[in-house]
């Protein structure tokens, strides 16, 4: 009932800024907290940030000071503005939902989109 897809990966440069999206689109009333993962090859699948539905945000500590995680009710869109990137931050980046149905908690997640700090 509820699809996420991402956009705004690429390739930058150390220092440098990009913007990931998140576009939600179906039962999205159900949703309850939105948040952004990565994963580099090889590595465990780990929680870069989230926003729950009253607004409150939590953040990896790697990344504090650095992202912020945002959302658009209008749009049903979350951001994720990342600035002073870093080679370690290299990684697919995943948009994930938390939903509350009938049944109990349920997990949705995009496809993911590359991003690559490289010089």
């Amino acid at each position: 009932q509820v699809q996420l897809v991402e956009s705004g990966g690429g390739l930058v440069q150390p220092g440098g800024s990009l913007r990931l999206s998140c576009a939600a689109s179906g039962s999205i009333s159900s949703i309850y907290v939105m948040a952004w993962y990565r994963q580099a090859p090889g590595k465990w699948r780990e929680l870069v940030a989230s926003i729950a539905n009253s607004g409150t945000t939590d953040y990896a500590d790697f990344v504090k000071g650095r992202f912020t995680i945002s959302r658009d009710d209008a749009e049903n869109t979350v951001y994720l503005q990342m600035d002073r990137l870093e080679p370690e931050d290299t990684a697919t980046y995943y948009c994930h939902a938390a939903r509350r149905t009938i049944i109990g908690h349920m997990d949705v997640w995009g496809k993911g989109t590359l991003v690559t700090i490289s010089s």
